[in-house]
């Protein structure tokens, strides 16, 4: 049981405060102080403003840092202990303190030729550690005692933090004090960048209203937020930033465009749908589905060489080129071959078969080795040739299960290696080569019985005849 408070009144007697008027009257003191804290920064901003600039004064000598290594202190913020918190900082001196920590961690001496233990400081701030773990209250009282809302230690601001972690509570405590939304760390983030899981969406949008600026890239690479959300296939993210005037177009200093992103980080078929709403999302917004990042990929390179043939197929319907090379000579065919193996399971003929109907070549008949051991997609490339291309190259890298499973599609493609294939296969390879890269928008236009269009489609017979 709390026992009450007992205060005198004006009449000399006493009356007792409630658990309830107490927290009342503690907020308004807290929003006086605000308040004050807010009047003397307007007042002075006037100053400054409207009023002759007065001689400035010789620069004083910056204010040496103090430092706490106390673990109490440290296991205080931790632990969001707010009335010990209460009682350690009382100042705007023991507010700002920079608390540091020591660990020790194996490193490699070349001198010795081993690993040794060696100490490592961290730096961080009271205020960065409260607002990374949610503790509204604890970081209201270190602001109200005067914690310097955008000190980069360690090489962050609080406001890095609370983006990162996320907790919009925290984000907007720190903004309603002042924060700058686009403060950046030591390494040149702002604290939009630092989106990055789907539950910081409520802190983008915080930063946004409060003047981050959404095209803002990191000082070395030129990232901006649309990237980040790209890469980690944050739709709500991607859909925000663009509403805001994101530039789907932004390039960074590698030449990567939010596009790139995406197509580059969509590797799990768990994510694919997500990574595909992003690219919708982007291309509606007029981002280039041909534009080469880096090492000159494409983002149809991306999506062939990760076995996303819905990505491929949105890419080549918004006009990207099935042909163009990469700075290393693969085209998107290259690509698409090569992760057959490990995409077996995600129909990798399927994006063959779209790269074939929007122009691309089968290549040299080396490159079958790579789909041998998917029988569905060997087929197609079997069947872009006019004629079976030697088996030699290919046959021996089958394993002899695989091989003892699919016994009649191996049969027959070694059968026919060298040989001359029926006329109706000569008459399907003379019109998909006259139709080329039309293939996909004429071939369902023929006038043709459903069976014979699938046939000219490369439909899967699991055969070679």
């Amino acid at each position: 049981m709390i026992c009450p408070a007992w205060s005198k009144g004006s009449s000399g007697g006493t009356f007792s405060f409630s658990t309830t008027p107490r927290r009342s009257l503690r907020l308004q003191r807290e929003l006086l102080e605000r308040e004050e804290r807010r009047r003397a920064l307007a007042r002075e901003w006037a100053t400054r403003r409207f009023l002759p600039e007065p001689p400035r004064a010789p620069p004083s000598p910056p204010r040496r840092r103090r430092y706490c290594r106390d673990p109490a202190v440290h296991n205080a913020l931790y632990a969001g202990d707010l009335p010990r918190v209460q009682s350690i900082f009382k100042d705007e001196a023991t507010a700002n303190l920079v608390l540091e920590m020591v660990s020790e961690e194996l490193v490699w001496s070349p001198e010795q030729g081993l690993w040794v233990l060696s100490p490592r400081r961290q730096q961080t701030s009271a205020l960065r550690i409260v607002t990374a773990r949610g503790y509204e209250d604890c970081a209201r009282h270190l602001l109200l005692r005067g914690a310097a809302v955008d000190a980069v230690v360690g090489g962050r601001a609080p406001l890095h933090d609370s983006a990162a972690a996320p907790h919009p509570n925290c984000a907007r405590l720190l903004l309603a004090f002042g924060a700058d939304p686009n403060v950046l760390s030591a390494e040149g983030s702002a604290p939009l960048h630092l989106c990055t899981a789907p539950q910081s969406l409520r802190c983008a949008e915080l930063l946004l209203a409060h003047g981050a600026r959404v095209n803002l890239g990191t000082r070395d690479r030129q990232v901006t937020a649309l990237h980040v959300a790209a890469r980690q296939g944050l739709v709500a993210h991607v859909e925000l930033y663009l509403h805001h005037g994101a530039d789907p177009s932004h390039r960074t200093h590698q030449g990567e465009t939010p596009l790139n992103a995406a197509a580059a980080a969509a590797e799990h078929p768990k994510d694919a749908e997500r990574y595909l709403r992003v690219a919708e999302q982007l291309l509606a917004a007029g981002a280039d589905p041909g534009a080469a990042g880096r090492k000159g990929h494409t983002p149809l390179h991306n999506a062939c060489a990760n076995g996303h043939p819905g990505l491929a197929r949105l890419l080549l319907c918004h006009g990207a080129d099935a042909t163009v090379p990469n700075g290393a000579g693969d085209t998107p065919m290259d690509c698409a071959l090569r992760a057959v193996h490990e995409y077996r399971d995600q129909r990798p003929e399927e994006t063959l078969v779209l790269l074939l109907d929007h122009g691309a070549l089968p290549g040299h008949p080396k490159m079958l080795r790579l789909c041998c051991q998917h029988p569905p997609a060997l087929e197609v490339m079997l069947n872009a040739y006019d004629r079976v291309p030697p088996a030699e190259g290919w046959a021996e890298d089958v394993p002899p299960e695989l091989w003892e499973e699919h016994q009649e599609f191996y049969t027959s493609a070694v059968r026919m290696a060298g040989q001359p294939r029926r006329l109706q296969h000569l008459a399907r390879w003379a019109i998909r080569s006259h139709l080329g890269s039309r293939c996909h928008s004429a071939v369902p236009k023929l006038a043709l019985p459903p069976a014979l269009r699938r046939y000219l489609q490369l439909h899967i017979e699991g055969v070679i005849s």
